[in-house]
């Protein structure tokens, strides 16, 4: 677990969404150390690989978006468990027509060779 000034609060429990995100707000020597960590714990390719565009970017003069990478991240807490979808939502069943014409259904229209 990253110490207490690391760039990112609670970083081992952020997903990856969140993470990319987040970065957009840090310059190149707090993301560098991110990556760092990042390649040295979890190493996923995805949040790798979007580390280094952002890295990229940085070094071609972008610089880190306003706001605060601080902030409580966009996860989900203390939530209600359970789901409010119950099976009186559920639609009726649906079934395909069935082929061929409406006098003679599921069987062709044409004569039959024999």
């Amino acid at each position: 677990m990253p110490d207490e000034d690391f760039p990112l609060p609670d970083y081992d429990h952020l997903s990856t969404g969140s993470i990319q995100h987040m970065i957009r707000s840090l310059g190149q020597p707090e993301l560098t150390r991110v990556l760092d960590y990042e390649q040295t714990h979890n190493n996923r390719p995805q949040v790798v690989e979007a580390m280094n565009q952002r890295l990229d970017e940085l070094r071609h003069g972008a610089e880190p978006a306003p706001g605060e990478h601080r902030a409580e991240p966009a996860e989900a807490r203390d939530t209600p468990k359970g789901s409010p979808v119950s099976p009186s939502g559920s639609p009726e069943p649906m079934h395909p027509p069935r082929h061929g014409n409406h006098d003679r259904p599921g069987k062709p229209t044409g004569e039959v060779a024999g």
